[in-house]
């Protein structure tokens, strides 16, 4: 048998000369080639805070942000869906699933607001916002949030179901401190696959379904981690969303950023075949508007086997938006 081979040691003895040690010199900072670059510190974890969303009302929202060191490229709004609060996007029943935490690894500010009517304004307003209402909440929110810390590049807003109602209301209002990058939505269209008996809020039998789809999309901790999401839909909310197919039209017409919607292979509560998707596309005024499917996903995607390969996409998105801004030939100021 052959000897072992043994590698020689990183530092060797110091020469000498005429008996007389000479002094090793080290160089700082120089590593052998092989040595892998040392890996950043780890984000810190979510955290809460609240915002002034102005007239007495508070916001409540869950927090992740780079490391210290680290100014964040964007800020990620989350808005939850109808029904349930910030924490659908703090996926922790399976390691890997939150988007707060993939957003925060990436280099992003993730911020997922409780809608108005949800969480700590849930008290002052109890039957919450029409959008209009939620709109001007969000922005006063949102400008707290950006007087108090750095947004990077803007905010591109990412939103669930109802929630992409109030991401749309936003951006047709463009007001907000900030740039906005651009919109990804899932779990909402602009035509209604259910008749109105069937929608969230009215009590129909067998309603879960259509939020979940089959149980198999879902790892089973989601379901216990499901209880402590859910949360009345807010009277005003639940009466305006009838409206919506109504709504969309005017709204996506004053819509100038990026938009990407995702329907799951599972999506129950809106139409998503060719023609109900040219006319969700045909209003918007965006430079550019795409629609996506996911498969092995039911309408709550981000509590799914299914959100690190959602929230992967939509960041990928916001890459694609922030690239293009990048890459725009810079805007000259009048002559004169």
């Amino acid at each position: 048998m052959s000897a072992p081979f043994v590698t020689a040691p990183l530092v060797t003895p110091p020469p000498t000369t005429g008996g007389t040690p000479v002094q090793a010199v080290s160089s700082p900072g120089l590593t052998r080639p092989d040595s892998p670059a040392p890996a950043p510190p780890d984000p810190p974890g979510p955290r809460e805070l609240t915002l002034d969303g102005g007239d007495g009302v508070r916001l409540s929202a869950l927090l992740a942000e780079p490391g210290a060191a680290q100014a964040p490229r964007a800020v990620v709004i989350a808005l939850h869906g109808s029904g349930m609060r910030a924490g659908y996007f703090d996926n922790r029943a399976k390691p890997g699933l939150s988007l707060l935490e993939l957003g925060s690894r990436l280099g992003y500010t993730v911020l997922a607001v409780d809608r108005p009517g949800y969480g700590a304004s849930a008290a002052a307003l109890p039957d919450g916002q029409d959008l209009a209402g939620q709109t001007a909440t969000l922005g006063s929110a949102l400008a707290d949030f950006a007087g108090r810390r750095p947004v990077g590049a803007g905010f591109f807003l990412l939103a669930h179901s109802g929630g992409g109602r109030l991401a749309l209301s936003t951006a047709a209002a463009d007001a907000l401190p900030a740039p906005l990058i651009g919109l990804d939505l899932s779990g909402l269209g602009s035509a209604f696959a259910v008749t109105p008996d069937q929608l969230p809020g009215a009590g129909a039998p067998g309603a879960w379904r259509r939020h979940w789809g089959q149980l198999r999309l879902y790892p089973p901790e989601a379901f216990r981690e499901g209880q402590r999401l859910v949360a009345p839909v807010p009277a005003t909310e639940a009466g305006e969303t009838l409206e919506w197919p109504r709504m969309y039209p005017e709204l996506a017409g004053r819509v100038r950023v990026p938009v990407r919607f995702t329907f799951a292979e599972q999506e129950q509560w809106w139409r998503t075949d060719e023609e109900a998707e040219r006319a969700l596309l045909a209003p918007l005024a965006a430079p550019r508007a795409v629609v996506d499917r996911l498969p092995d996903a039911g309408h709550n995607i981000s509590l799914g086997w299914a959100a690190r390969t959602y929230h992967l996409r939509a960041l990928a998105f916001l890459e694609e938006c922030l690239l293009a801004h990048a890459a725009a030939p810079p805007t000259r100021p009048p002559a004169g």
